[in-house]
């Protein structure tokens, strides 16, 4: 892609901090989304057709594009509920205690940036016993959540490094695109809920999980220095 760092570029610098998206980056909400969603879908009258493809929208910003405005409030505190006191299911995804650990014991900036709401952040991090990174941005810190580059902003602020500095690791087009807008230096996709090609038209470096992917944490921050993955139009590198 025009403008996109070259995957040799990617391995070849430090980051000053990482940016994690939480829901298929580190942990698996989907039993408890779906079951959420259908019965929210039910309750207001909406085809669950008109949900897809919305992977890594907020809530706030999906629900505005199905319901009239007035009833959007009522709608999101709906859904918020439904997903809080529904966390069945929930499992981190491979590498992602091990990733946070490593983050936390080398000392490099790290911040969760998640479209779910504050208290459904906490649920799924509290079900899953992720470790709690120093910085958690949730769609309630901002007044645009993703698909919009405001959150990833506020995580680099909050961690005080430039965006150009930061490693992003997401699992949904919508935010590796604000993540771009952001200006952020380096993204890495996983393919837990999105199909390897779409990824591949955005990030850097598409991997299966974040289990894939070789970093160097020293000198406080980080270096991608392999993957057991793919580059964007490329060959499995291992």
């Amino acid at each position: 892609m025009p403008g996109t760092p070259s995957l040799p570029d990617v391995l070849a610098r430090p980051f000053a901090a990482v940016l994690l998206d939480m829901d298929g980056t580190l942990v698996d909400s989907t039993p408890s989304v779906v079951r959420s969603w259908l019965r929210w879908c039910e309750e207001y009258g909406v085809d669950p057709a008109r949900l897809a493809g919305q992977h890594g929208v907020t809530a706030r910003n999906l629900i505005a594009g199905l319901l009239p405005a007035e009833q959007g409030e009522e709608a999101f505190r709906r859904i918020e509920r439904l997903e809080v006191e529904d966390v069945e299911g929930t499992t981190l995804l491979p590498g992602a205690h091990d990733l946070l650990v490593a983050l936390r014991d080398a000392g490099v900036p790290t911040a969760i940036v998640t479209s779910s709401s504050g208290p459904l952040a906490e649920a799924r991090l509290g079900a899953t016993a992720l470790p709690h990174p120093e910085v958690v941005v949730t769609a309630d810190d901002v007044v645009r959540g993703k698909p919009f580059p405001d959150p990833w902003l506020l995580g680099a602020e909050r961690l005080g490094v430039a965006p150009a500095d930061c490693l992003v690791v997401e699992d949904a087009v919508a935010g590796l695109r604000a993540a771009r807008d952001a200006g952020c230096g380096g993204l890495v996709a996983v393919t837990t809920t999105t199909d390897r090609a779409d990824l591949a038209e955005v990030a850097d470096l598409v991997v299966s999980s974040v289990a894939d992917l070789r970093v160097d944490l020293s000198g406080g921050q980080a270096r991608l220095t392999g993957a057991a993955g793919t580059s964007p139009g490329g060959p499995p590198t291992a």
